[in-house]
């Protein structure tokens, strides 16, 4: 869709599997683009002298190439789009006019009319994927996208309501005290963040992410909004969650509306109860909208049941971030190995031999199935299978990476074969 605007755009859908994608710049520009691209089946090749974290997370595990130095001539040879993102307005230039050169349809961050593409605002929903462009008005294009969505989901189109910030009562100094909604994004396809909590994100005016939670939202948000990395919030002399903790508050106190978007659910490892508290004890408002847990939700997407009827009348979550023989363990491992049910572990990869070796040690059959599901409910999720006498080794030698959730309990091998 798109409207009026004195340089009329043409409306067009790239087929980018396969095909070469480049792109200058590792901020947060392209943060919020590559998961997209990726989805897309692009061939991604990322030229920058750093990343966030969560761009960098993306080529350690392999899902683009990243040369680490600046833009340099000759770049986009071969390429079918580029995006060109970076803080040098010179190097945006030259690639853009590289870009015009080789025809190679590029868009840029710093100087929309400078490019040959623009980025509509997206959406998708029930398969339908919405795009819209309002010419310089990304904030009626976001509205406008958000109204379509809406509509596909409830079947009525209607056209919406436009949302006008309210606030708080204030800080008591004159100042409007914004709001911060803990939201649960769900274990990492986009669709399966709950209706509430989509919401809540579009109207959103600073967005604090996890780099585990659905990075695919984030490229549905307008550019107004403000995205900042959780990972990358300095802390100095605070611990990382204090930071994050005084981060929601100084957004709220600001006036503005904050997610902050997790992933799965706040409340299950995600020490979303220690940021509530910390907004409650300096009067901020906050919502929790619940998510989708990967405990579950994982394992069902792999065709894992973690309760079958005459196989498991329990399931249990663990996390396995501190070793069994490590003095900060919480979890009564000897206990834990007389259950019969299904053990589902977060947070074990890097332990998950050590807390094989003393399940088995306390009683649990070294032959019990083990399935371990990475990157669950993406369009990058694997699983492998093992017992508890091999999954250390076999862990290893398929180089799992976090984030992957094990199951543990004769559960997986009911599996339909439902799994991607």
């Amino acid at each position: 869709m798109a409207e009026h605007n004195e340089a009329v755009a043409y409306p067009v859908g790239l087929r980018l599997s396969g095909r070469r994608v480049v792109v200058l710049g590792g901020g947060q520009v392209a943060q919020r683009r590559l998961p997209a691209l990726l989805a897309a089946g692009a061939d991604v090749l990322l030229v920058s002298p750093s990343a966030t974290p969560s761009v960098e997370a993306m080529a350690d595990t392999g899902e683009l190439r990243w040369e680490r130095r600046r833009y340099r001539d000759g770049d986009l040879d071969g390429a079918w789009y580029a995006l060109i993102s970076t803080d040098d307005p010179e190097a945006n230039r030259a690639a853009s006019a590289e870009a015009e050169a080789r025809r190679v349809w590029a868009v840029r961050s710093d100087d929309a009319d400078a490019a040959s593409a623009w980025t509509p605002a997206t959406g998708r929903s029930e398969g339908v994927t919405v795009a819209v462009l309002t010419g310089r008005d990304p904030r009626r294009s976001a509205a406008v996208r958000d109204a379509i969505i809406e509509g596909l989901r409830d079947g009525s189109l209607t056209a919406p309501h436009f949302r006008t910030r309210t606030t708080g009562p204030g800080d008591g100094h004159g100042t409007p005290t914004g709001h911060v909604a803990l939201v649960g994004g769900g274990p990492g396809d986009p669709d399966l963040i709950t209706v509430r909590g989509r919401r809540l994100l579009a109207q959103a005016d600073v967005v604090i992410a996890d780099r585990l939670g659905p990075r695919d939202l984030l490229d549905e948000l307008p550019p107004h909004v403000e995205v900042i990395d959780a990972a990358k919030i300095p802390y100095g002399r605070f611990m990382a969650q204090e930071a994050i903790n005084n981060a929601l508050i100084e957004h709220a106190r600001a006036g503005k509306t904050v997610v902050r978007l997790k992933g799965g659910d706040p409340f299950v490892f995600g020490r979303g109860m220690e940021e509530a508290q910390a907004l409650a004890e300096h009067g901020i408002p906050c919502t929790v909208v619940p998510g989708i847990s990967s405990t579950i939700s994982v394992p069902g997407a792999a065709g894992i049941p973690v309760t079958h009827r005459g196989v498991a009348h329990e399931f249990t979550v663990i996390s396995g971030h501190v070793a069994p023989d490590d003095p900060r363990s919480l979890v009564d491992w000897e206990a834990v190995a007389r259950l019969r049910g299904t053990l589902v572990l977060l947070m074990s990869v890097e332990n998950i031999g050590a807390i094989a070796e003393v399940l088995v040690r306390h009683g649990r059959p070294a032959a019990t199935p083990v399935a371990v599901v990475q990157e669950g409910t993406t369009s990058a999720q694997r699983r492998v299978d093992a017992t508890l006498a091999t999954v250390g080794e076999r862990v290893a030698a398929e180089g799992i990476r976090p984030p992957a959730v094990i199951v543990i309990g004769d559960v997986v091998t009911i599996g339909t074969g439902t799994g991607r």
